[in-house]
């Protein structure tokens, strides 16, 4: 089977690597694209998800957006015909498209609630042969197939992912060392339309209140503010899941982040207004325990809880959250295999 995987995001290569590596494993060849994204090339290059088509840079507004899609739909549609592509594999729209003019399938990997992504569910969903999601989401979709697990899990279950402990020393750190690991967003997706996450002044409160307890490291979606120059992340890209685990805590406003800290056992608190209003991050919160959301409102209350965890004894608060997160894994699946084993059991392509 020829196999192309579109990424339109570094989360995307966690993704899927794992589903590109047991494809190509299986016998089946796998061809990728990717748009202009220096992060998501590199983690590319690094898991040998290599070569690529790359088509080009995205847009902020809406109709950049849309106009961007249209443009990708044209090269994609050539190279899926060019290359007999029987399946494609993706977490945005494009694919979705090239499918209704081809021979191609289409598979979507899709972990947000319909009301959150109104463009997706329209334009995207019912033209896809099969979205994958997990079941703690409901969709409109007739054609959802639903699993135990969350999209962090299909590449920091135990059976993909174990935390490799150089990049301590990379990071200039101990395991003796408590350090915590703070995400800031852009929030520019089409889906964070008129969204926030924490203001300059938040961020600073955080930080000022964190060192105090130990090392604070930033990583950020776009250019840190200069005052925060002096916590910038200093190991690369591929190494921050390794790195995430070693930490006593992560604190952000960032979607993906707050739910890889939650399933690797590490306390995650997020402030944005999509606290409380998905899915999966409201499932690890109130079932599991694992992370916390509150509103930019609602800052103080985050505050508060930040400085009674910080209160607590170190070795406590680390066991106390690995239990929960064996509970999750007791109960969930390694969702990469499911994948696999979906689509190579697919009727409609045999």
């Amino acid at each position: 089977m020829n196999i192309l995987i579109d990424i339109g995001h570094p989360g995307h290569v966690h993704l899927l690597h794992g589903v590109a590596e047991e494809m190509k494993r299986h016998g089946h060849k796998v061809f990728y694209s990717v748009r202009d994204i220096p992060v998501a090339k590199r983690l590319m290059e690094h898991y040998g998800m290599t070569p690529w088509i790359d088509l080009g840079g995205k847009k902020d507004s809406l109709l950049g957006k849309a106009q961007t899609v249209m443009s990708q739909d044209m090269l994609l549609l050539h190279f899926v015909r060019r290359n007999h592509i029987d399946l494609g594999l993706s977490s945005g729209l494009v694919l979705s498209h090239v499918s209704r003019l081809t021979k191609m399938k289409s598979f979507m990997f899709d972990d947000d609630d319909d009301a959150a992504e109104p463009l997706i569910t329209k334009y995207g969903h019912p033209l896809t042969d099969i979205v994958f999601t997990p079941d703690c989401i409901h969709r409109k979709a007739k054609h959802a197939v639903y699993y135990a697990g969350t999209h962090e899990l299909a590449y920091l279950h135990p059976n993909r992912f174990s935390p490799d402990p150089s990049v301590l020393q990379h990071a200039g750190l101990t395991e003796c060392d408590r350090f915590f690991i703070m995400r800031f967003v852009a929030l520019k997706g089409h889906h964070d339309v008129g969204q926030t996450g924490l203001s300059l002044e938040q961020k600073k409160a955080l930080v000022d209140l964190l060192k105090a307890h130990g090392r604070v490291i930033i990583t950020s979606e776009r250019a840190v503010e200069p005052e925060f120059e002096p916590y910038r992340l200093p190991v690369p890209p591929e190494e921050i899941h390794s790195l995430m685990a070693y930490s006593s805590m992560f604190l952000g406003d960032s979607q993906t982040m707050t739910s890889e800290a939650a399933v690797l056992g590490v306390p995650a608190l997020k402030c944005n207004t999509f606290a409380g209003r998905l899915s999966v991050p409201n499932m690890l919160e109130q079932r599991y325990g694992l992370c916390y959301a509150y509103q930019p409102t609602q800052f103080d209350d985050m505050y508060r809880h930040i400085e009674q965890l910080l209160a607590l004894n170190r070795d406590d608060l680390k066991a106390e959250w690995q239990a929960k997160r064996q509970r999750l894994l007791n109960e969930m699946i390694d969702p990469t295999s499911f994948f696999v084993d979906y689509i190579e059991h697919y009727e409609s392509l045999s």
